[in-house]
């Protein structure tokens, strides 16, 4: 008697969209199947690995290198795979959501990699998964074009030699994708938003000289590291495809990946490109693990902490160091200015901060960097040119000047700067504002001149939760509360009540973003993952 065939993936509770057919094929269901099928019950283990770590972090309150991995750390012999020529020179990355307009000026932007975002960018309707998905094949068939209605402007592509190579970021392991169920059960987005992309787009890439490259996002240890190793060399068998085909890398944007680094790239050196130094996310990774450690954890404001800061120093020096030891690129952090288009001060003064933050990466020894917006790619390529001239990059640069002991990483007591009173109005301010547009659909939001995503929110809505519990008293002699917090969003609701008129107010999402920012900054248990229960909120 034959086994029976394996149950399909059922599309639950979502709106037909236009050419899904085209992403949703079954075998490209199958294949999504298949992945969650063989990957999902390691998944669900490493999750539940974090929660212990988390609690050992609240008994401990410190963290150190591990001691069973200390023989990879030591062994000098091994290195990552070589870089493919597409991701050899990534002097400047843009980043930015996978809408058919941004896919478009991404892809034209004159930068080297464009960081293609199903994840913080990215608002996680169905809508965005699957025609974000559609969007990058059309790009790599040429089949895209776009038309602004508001504007009449037309975007088409430039000539292939000219493109972003693509690096595609799927959501982290900790998000489901409610609408693709398996007997029930939800697929986990990250296996989504890779196994639709990789079995549409992997022979394709192959066939044009480059390859299915991603970035990992939210990873938390060298074990979340082993299992897409084992992911992606699944993938490339199932597909047809040579082992070491695909390249990863890593944002190392937690705190604990931080203790990682050497193992996390060890984990996937047949399909490692390099590391990353994600900022706000790592930030609120340290307020979430060190959340009951007391005052000497305690950040000033978001805008206070700058990569020059010692803790940020260490973690930014060491990311270089291993990286290059090891024979992987070393990307730095994100450039989120918005240019203005009404006041040039405002601009003279943020390209000279931008040019500065990218003038220390490269002589740091990055070899390349992020921005989010277009304007900012010739600053950032100019720091970058300056530096390696005709060279692809700075890997032979090994930086073993460098020494970072474990405690420097978590020394956020050598900061002088304080909380202040402004910088809880800003942390409500951006997270209302951010939240709205994020239920609205839209992940990237530009906000007072900076383009904010997921992780903006998260380190909002995290200082406002610390700055209580750890009951500061800010510069004005008022003292972190709840009721203080409550007061200042309902000035900054009704402000901005005022500021856009009472149909767009009626007409958006600014009471459930208000009342969610508040939920998550102010319950006594403190959520992981905002996104989480916004995701329950989420139409669509």
């Amino acid at each position: 008697m034959s086994a029976p065939a394996p149950s399909p993936l059922a599309i639950v509770d979502a709106e037909p969209l236009p050419r899904q057919d085209e992403v949703l094929t079954d075998a490209a269901l199958a294949f999504v199947a298949e992945l969650h099928r063989n990957f999902t019950p390691r998944r669900d283990e490493l999750l539940a690995r974090r929660a212990e770590r988390r609690a050992e972090i609240a008994r401990t309150s410190t963290l150190d290198f591990l001691p069973e991995t200390a023989a990879i750390r030591a062994d000098a012999s091994w290195q990552v795979a070589p870089a493919p020529a597409a991701l050899n020179d990534r002097r400047v990355e843009i980043t930015g959501p996978t809408d058919r307009k941004m896919t478009i000026n991404a892809l034209n932007s004159g930068a080297k990699v464009w960081l293609a975002d199903f994840e913080d960018a990215s608002a996680p309707t169905w809508e965005n998964v699957v025609l974000g998905q559609l969007n990058l094949s059309d790009a790599y068939t040429r089949n895209i074009d776009f038309t602004d209605e508001r504007t009449g402007k037309s975007y088409t592509l430039r000539p292939a030699e000219e493109l972003a190579t693509v690096v595609m970021r799927p959501r982290g392991w900790h998000l489901e994708e409610r609408h693709l169920q398996l007997d029930g059960r939800a697929v986990p987005g990250a296996l989504v938003d890779f196994g639709l992309y990789f079995f549409h787009n992997a022979k394709r890439l192959v066939e044009l000289g480059k390859g299915p490259y991603f970035y990992l996002p939210k990873t938390e240890s060298h074990l979340e590291a082993r299992l897409w190793n084992d992911v992606f060399i699944f993938a490339q068998d199932y597909v047809g495809i040579p082992q070491g085909t695909v390249r990863a890398t890593v944002l190392i944007e937690t705190i604990t990946a931080a203790y990682e680094m050497e193992e996390i790239l060890y984990e996937l050196r047949d399909h490692a490109s390099g590391l990353n130094a994600g900022r706000w996310d790592y930030l609120f990774s340290i307020v979430k693990n060190f959340r009951d450690g007391g005052e000497k954890f305690v950040l000033p404001d978001r805008n206070a902490v700058t990569m020059t800061a010692p803790f940020m120093r260490a973690y930014t020096e060491l990311l270089v160091r291993t990286c290059h030891k090891r024979g992987a690129h070393a990307i730095g952090g994100m450039a989120a200015f918005i240019p203005s288009r009404r006041d040039a001060e405002v601009n003279k003064v943020a390209f000279e901060k931008v040019k500065a933050d990218k003038d220390r990466e490269a002589h740091d020894g990055f070899d390349g960097s992020w921005v989010a917006h277009p304007d900012l790619v010739p600053i950032a390529m100019a720091s970058f040119d300056a530096v390696l001239g005709d060279k692809p990059n700075q890997k032979d640069r090994l930086r073993e000047d460098v020494s970072v002991a474990a405690g420097d990483l978590i020394a956020i007591d050598t900061l002088h700067a304080k909380p202040t009173y402004e910088g809880l109005r800003n942390a409500v301010q951006v997270g209302i504002r951010y939240i709205e547009a994020w239920l609205r659909g839209l992940g990237a939001v530009a906000i007072f001149n900076l383009m904010e995503d997921a992780a903006t929110a998260e380190i909002s809505r995290s200082q406002i939760w610390q700055w209580i519990n750890a009951g500061v008293t800010f510069e004005n002699g008022e003292r972190a509360t709840p009721d203080l917090a409550r007061k200042v969003a309902a000035e900054e609701l009704a402000a901005i009540r005022e500021e856009i008129g009472e149909d767009a107010f009626t007409s958006g999402n600014w009471q459930q973003a208000h009342d969610l920012l508040l939920k998550v900054a102010l319950d006594e248990d403190y959520e992981d993952f905002l996104t989480l229960p916004a995701y329950e909120q989420l139409q669509g």
